[in-house]
């Protein structure tokens, strides 16, 4: 495990807090749009499917979820925090900080506030490489994200075992999957991957997910063969690929120390 190879590296730029997150001082600060959101991207194409959800909606009409444009994507994340991820194999614990990559870690932490990845499939899991999920329970949830990529952040430290990005198909494509990185995988520091941060607990636990399906379950998000899992959500999972471990909850506990 080289940890402390990617820790080393942004050292310098980590500053901690000892506060939790509920209890820091004041309001959010607010990014405006124009810094958050990439533009000319339009909802991928997914061969043979048309980009409509099918599985029965399941969340509230006004939840922020369905509503990019809500004031509520717009708030900073803390310069460093935690989330705890409940898995049926167990907890683990994310470490992310927001000077490695500030749009991409405040549109994680606005995503884990909405609750975007609670009741989600550990889609991606191949043995040896990486662990990655993001496509939500509700069909409709995923599609309106497509179309909201983020603007990219220039890559600010090493795609080491352990770290975790978003996946992307090219440039200013960055939405909502997140891959972990099971093993070294430095030549993705020079195609764009930039880490938002690092697996801090139960490193252990990501690497018992269940990987049996290998690419078949979720694999193909830059050719375009993700199709019936973006439309089907968790019931076409469940279906097709019943022994994929879930993701419970995701919870943001704590500034870190």
């Amino acid at each position: 495990m080289h940890l402390p190879r990617f820790l080393a590296s942004v050292a310098v730029i980590a500053m901690v807090g000892c506060a939790t997150v509920a209890n820091s001082a004041g309001p959010a600060k607010l990014n405006t749009a124009a810094d958050v959101w990439a533009t000319g991207t339009a909802v991928p194409t997914l061969p043979g499917h048309p980009v409509i959800p099918a599985t029965p909606p399941s969340t509230p009409a006004n939840s922020p979820l369905l509503h990019p444009e809500d004031p509520f994507w717009l708030a900073q994340a803390p310069e460093t925090f935690r989330v705890r991820v409940e898995t049926t194999r167990g907890p683990f614990t994310m470490e992310l900080v927001r000077a490695l990559a500030p749009i991409g870690v405040d549109h994680f932490y606005n995503l884990v506030r909405a609750g975007y990845y609670n009741d989600s499939r550990f889609s991606r899991i191949n043995a040896g490489w990486i662990a990655q999920f993001g496509i939500a329970r509700d069909s409709q949830v995923t599609v309106t994200w497509l179309s909201h990529p983020i603007k990219d952040d220039s890559v600010r430290g090493h795609n080491a075992r352990g770290t975790f990005t978003y996946a992307m198909r090219k440039p200013n494509d960055r939405t909502v999957e997140i891959s972990i990185s099971r093993r070294d995988n430095l030549v993705q520091d020079g195609q764009g991957f930039a880490p938002l941060g690092t697996i801090v607990q139960g490193m252990d636990v990501v690497d018992s997910l269940y990987s049996g399906y290998g690419e078949t379950s979720g694999g193909g998000v830059r050719a375009g063969n993700q199709g019936e899992a973006i439309v089907g959500g968790n019931a076409w999972f469940d279906a097709h690929y019943p022994r994929l471990d879930h993701l419970i909850r995701m919870t943001i506990v704590s500034a870190a120390r």
